[in-house]
This record gives C-alpha cells, sequence and structure tokens, in this order.
C-alpha cells in the first residue's frame, strides 16, 4: 500500500517541524520546505530518517516565488505522483508601527504569508480534484480574527488566509476535499523568541491557560484536523489557550 503523502511549507523548525515529525511518526512521506533554513531542514529529515517510520524528500524553495513553487510540485509528481495533505505554513512576522512599515516589508510580509498559500493551493488543487480527495490545512493566527496592535501587516496577511480557506472550501466541498485553517495563540517558536521576559509574562497573564502553546501541541490538531470526516471544512479552528 502506498504512503500517504503531506507537504508542509516552513517545517524546518517550530510549528512546521512538529508536523513534520509528527506525520513521519504516523507513516506519511513527508515532503520538507524551506527558503532559508537549509542546514535546519537537513536536521529534520536526519530525525525522520533515524527513526524510521516514515520516508521524507526536501524540496527547498521559495513558496512566496510560484516559480519555486511549479519545481515543488514538480518534484512531489516525480517522487509520488500525488500529494495527499498540503500544510501551508511558512509565515513571517513584523513588530512596527504601521507608519514605519516600508513598502519591501510590506510586500514581503504579504508575499510569505499570504501569497505563498495562493501558490501552493493553486498548485495542488487539480490533482486532488482529480483524484476526488486530498486536504488543505493553513497555519494562521489568531491576529487574523481579531487583529493586533503594531502587527498590521501581520494580521492583514492571516485575515487573507482566513478569507481564502473560507471561499476555497466551498469551491472544493463538491470534489469531497476539505479546507480548515487552525488559528494559533501564542505559541512557544523562535518568532516569539524576540519578547523579553516582562513582554512574555504579560501576555501569559493574559492567555486563560496562563502559559504559551507548544510546537506539538498544534501538530497534533493539525492531525486531528486532517484525519477528521470531510463534513469538517471552511473552518478556522481556534488554538489559542482561550484568548479568544
Amino acid at each position: 500500500m502506498a504512503r500517504k503523502t503531506i507537504l508542509i511549507t516552513g517545517s524546518s523548525r517550530g510549528i512546521g517541524r512538529s508536523i513534520a515529525l509528527l506525520f513521519a511518526s504516523r507513516g506519511y512521506h513527508v515532503f520538507l520546505n524551506s527558503h532559508s533554513s537549509l542546514e535546519a531542514l537537513e536536521q529534520v529529515r536526519e530525525e525522520i530518517e533515524r527513526e524510521g517510520a516514515g520516508v521524507c524528500t526536501l524540496v527547498p524553495g521559495d513558496v512566496g516565488d510560484p516559480g519555486d513553487v511549479a519545481r515543488i510540485f514538480q518534484k512531489i509528481k516525480e517522487t509520488c505522483g500525488h500529494l495527499d495533505i498540503l500544510v501551508n505554513n511558512a509565515g513571517i512576522a513584523h513588530i512596527g508601527l504601521l507608519t514605519d512599515l516600508d513598502n519591501l516589508q510590506w510586500d514581503r510580509i504579504i508575499r510569505t504569508n499570504l501569497s505563498s498559500v495562493f501558490y501552493c493551493c493553486r498548485a495542488a488543487v487539480p490533482g486532488m480534484v482529480a483524484r476526488k480527495q486530498g486536504a488543505i490545512i493553513n497555519i494562521s493566527s489568531m491576529w487574523g480574527t481579531s487583529g493586533a496592535s503594531c502587527e498590521a501587516a501581520y494580521s492583514a496577511s492571516k485575515a487573507g488566509v482566513h478569507g481564502l480557506t473560507r471561499a476555497l472550501a466551498k469551491e472544493l466541498a463538491p470534489s469531497n476535499i476539505p479546507v480548515n485553517a487552525v488559528a494559533c495563540g501564542v505559541i512557544d517558536t523562535e518568532m516569539n523568541h524576540q519578547l523579553d521576559e516582562e513582554e512574555r509574562a504579560a501576555l501569559e497573564e493574559d492567555i486563560p491557560l496562563g502559559r504559551f502553546g507548544t510546537p506539538d501541541e498544534i501538530a497534533q490538531i493539525v492531525w486531528n484536523v486532517a484525519t477528521a470526516p470531510s463534513y469538517l471544512t471552511g473552518q478556522i479552528i481556534g488554538a489559542d489557550g482561550g484568548y479568544l
């Protein structure tokens, strides 16, 4: 029996890495992607191969570049013939006043966080529709729902992911392909390591659960969504410790 396949963008560290390790442990052929952290991506491959349950293939590239996305999906086609699950996880953040945000910073955040989701979905959908099988899970943020002060570009990009998720879910429902998003709260990843102790303590105090989430917890939620009945579609699933 052929292994199921999954592409996880931005899988060299944090949430993406945890998702990759979990799905590999369940026997998936995992396609690992990163644009710049290639050494870390290689380390994830070594972890997966050491465990021995899953198989992995590196597909480095910038998922904000449609040319790179085309090459990534060509590699998937040549290697396995099809893709069962797409997890759009690649993302970057920027903290600062809107008036201090320059055009290049805005474009980079929208390109990485939103355009990449469009490019990867567009590449994945034809094969999924042809097989009437597959699933798309977008890793988003609670700030896409509520907005965050001094994170205008990031909040806008994640709100766009929410809209794209809901629209594509309706478009693909006749083909039995669920599309959902996981709206993460504050997760203990490198993206949040820029916070000092005082800022971290203040954030933890605002979270009803009293702590940051972990990448492994988000990976488990992604697994639950990926294996849920296809009637679960078009949902923005909050994973924020009760924050919103």
